[in-house]
This record gives C-alpha cells, structure tokens and sequence, in this order.
C-alpha cells in the first residue's frame, strides 16, 4: 500500500464515520445533527475526488467501505421518509391556513 492509497483509504474510513454518525443521530431523531454532519460528509466526499485513485490491491478494502456507508444512507433515508412526510402535512397544514385567512381576513375592498 503506497501513501497515495493510505490516503484514500483514510478518506473512505473518515466518510463511513460520518455516515455512521448520522445514522445514530438519525435513529435518535436528531436530524440538526443529521444536517451538521451531512455537511461534513458531503466535504470529506468533495475532497475524496481530489485523490488518487486506489491500486486493485485496495480495492476490497474499499468495497467494504463503500458497502458500510450505503447501508448506513439506505437507513438514514428510511428513517428520514416518516419525519420527512410529516414535515409535508404541517407544510400542506400551513399553506391551507394562509389561504383560508387571505380568504376570510383580507380587507374589505370598496366598489367605487
């Protein structure tokens, strides 16, 4: 293993510790921490691309790697559908509202 592929591999190992971050923080409903590390992940990700490409040697290492960190966003967005949906109906709640009182609380216009 060159530097070069450490490299990589470390990058892959710091990613699939964000993913498992959040996907604890997602089990326990603590989507602002959700978000915060998403950020993070989406950097670690950025930076990932600027990196050499692993040797066929690395390449199961990184298999598992990337097999960890899909799980953990399957799950993550598993468990974001239901908070997700909800966030709809209260959004879909709040628009009828507003509607309703343009409807019922605008000011009475005057016929000339």
């Amino acid at each position: 293993m060159t530097t070069s592929t450490a490299s990589v591999l470390q990058q892959y190992e710091i990613i699939a510790g964000y993913s498992g971050q959040m996907l604890l923080h997602a089990q326990s409903g603590n989507w602002d921490a959700v978000i915060d590390l998403g950020k993070q992940y989406y950097a670690a990700v950025e930076q990932l691309r600027l990196l050499a490409p692993l040797g066929e040697e690395d390449k199961a290492a990184r298999k598992r790697l990337l097999t960890k960190i899909l799980d953990d966003d399957a799950c993550i967005r598993d468990l974001a559908a239901p908070e997700l949906a909800r966030l709809g109906v209260l959004l879909g709640n709040m628009k009828r509202h507003q509607a309703v009182l343009r409807t019922y609380c605008a000011p009475a216009r005057t016929q000339p």
